[in-house]
């Protein structure tokens, strides 16, 4: 391992820049993590949901927090527009249709959710379950496509222009990172759907959650095998710890057998170790370097060349001291507060969502339409190491009564 990659100047980049490095790689993190469950349950929606009733309680479980997990990614691309303006302007130049792919289906979805139960019908159920699913299955292979790409290289040229298509993105290893990806989004997703149904519902996403954690270990092990030997035939290692690819590798892998012990809490923990550690190890194979050119060396974007000027820098910096741990103290509240397992009602009927956190309820226990009952979060742990919590927000049930309101979700 080496800190400084050959040919680049240690005085070129300063504390600041590392800092800003770190920020950003922390909030691909939280994203994967977050959204990925997200992902993994719009994916497992035709899977796992053998009737409307089964979708409904499916959605419901990730109806308070979906919308918030995305901030995570708003907030990635903002710090990376105000602390690497150069690197943002090539990636976002280069990449222009995939993000746009990705664009267009996060939206799709964040309309479905709130567009599905305003109306009965069959039909329109499942016209936006089907958006829902589409908008999780194609932002979960573009993402790993498109670091796949970043970290292997891309076509940049002089004055960090791109000088490649859309087509360039889609070699071989560009798209074992889709799939790679595609494939430990949707583990997440069974895992977090076995954590917060219940009954047949919660038996069902646990069997699928060990059907596809062989293959999420495989990709995986794939995808970080090719991803050394790139790195060793190039000499740039980067800052990689052996043990974070093998961390990786051994969360994934243990899965299977957490689920088998009913163990739902620690499996969840599991994949989402897993997801932390691939971010890292994308990160810290490609510090001090941004994007790196697979035309020359000499055109890598680095934490260097790409960064804003150090006043710049300084204020974001204070800016993120004081207002990050207020947004994460209350994220993280969120998450306890929302916090049960959701369950199916004994007789279906027509529910729609409802936004308050006691829109619909019956005594202390809050209606799953409501999003605020439709309780989610790493802290939901039925077993393991956060168990699902009692009290007034546990045991959320499905309410057959409420009405629609805009920010809903059935």
């Amino acid at each position: 391992m080496t800190l400084i990659l050959a040919g680049v100047d240690p005085a070129a980049y300063s504390g600041l820049e590392v800092f800003w490095f770190i920020v950003i790689a922390i909030l691909w993190a939280g994203y994967a993590v977050l959204e990925g469950f997200d992902f993994g349950i719009g994916i497992m929606l035709p899977i796992l949901g053998r009737d409307d009733l089964d979708r409904r309680v499916l959605i419901n479980t990730i109806g308070p927090v979906w919308d918030g997990n995305e901030v995570w990614l708003l907030t990635a691309g903002g710090a990376t527009f105000a602390a690497f303006p150069n690197w943002y302007a090539t990636l976002f130049s280069g990449f222009y249709l995939p993000l746009f792919l990705i664009l267009a289906a996060l939206i799709f979805r964040g309309v479905a959710f709130e567009f599905r139960g305003k109306r009965p019908e069959p039909a329109w159920h499942a016209a936006w379950d089907n958006a829902i699913f589409w908008g999780s299955l194609i932002p979960s292979i573009l993402w790993g496509v498109a670091f796949a790409n970043v970290l292997r290289g891309v076509p940049i040229g002089p004055h960090f222009t791109y000088l490649g298509s859309f087509f360039n993105l889609l070699n071989p290893y560009g798209l074992l990172g889709g799939v790679t990806t595609l494939l430990l989004f949707s583990l997440h997703g069974a895992v977090f759907a076995s954590l917060k149904t219940t009954d047949d519902l919660q038996a069902r996403a646990s069997r699928t959650a060990r059907v596809i954690a062989p293959g999420a270990t495989a990709a995986i092990v794939a995808f970080l095998s090719w991803t050394y030997v790139n790195a060793h035939n190039a000499h740039d290692a980067g800052l990689v710890p052996p043990f974070v690819p093998i961390l990786a590798i051994a969360s994934i892998a243990v899965v299977g057998w957490l689920l088998r012990e009913k163990l739902d809490g620690w499996a969840f923990v599991a994949t989402a170790v897993g997801l932390i550690c691939l971010i890292a190890t994308i990160f810290l194979n490609l510090y001090p370097r941004v994007m790196v050119s697979s035309i020359s060396p000499k055109y890598d974007l680095t934490i260097g060349n790409s960064a804003s000027a150090p006043y710049t820098l300084k204020v974001m910096t204070i800016v993120a001291l004081i207002f990050t741990p207020l947004v994460l103290v209350y994220q993280g509240w969120s998450y306890w507060v929302f916090r049960a397992r959701v369950s199916r009602p004994a007789a279906p009927g027509p529910v729609t969502g409802a936004s308050g956190p006691t829109t619909g309820a019956s005594g202390p226990t809050a209606a799953a339409s409501d999003p605020a009952a439709a309780a989610s979060g790493p802290a939901a742990a039925a077993s393991g190491p956060a168990a699902a919590a009692s009290g007034p927000a546990a045991g959320a049930t499905l309410d057959t009564t409420s009405q629609p309101t805009e920010s809903g979700t059935t």
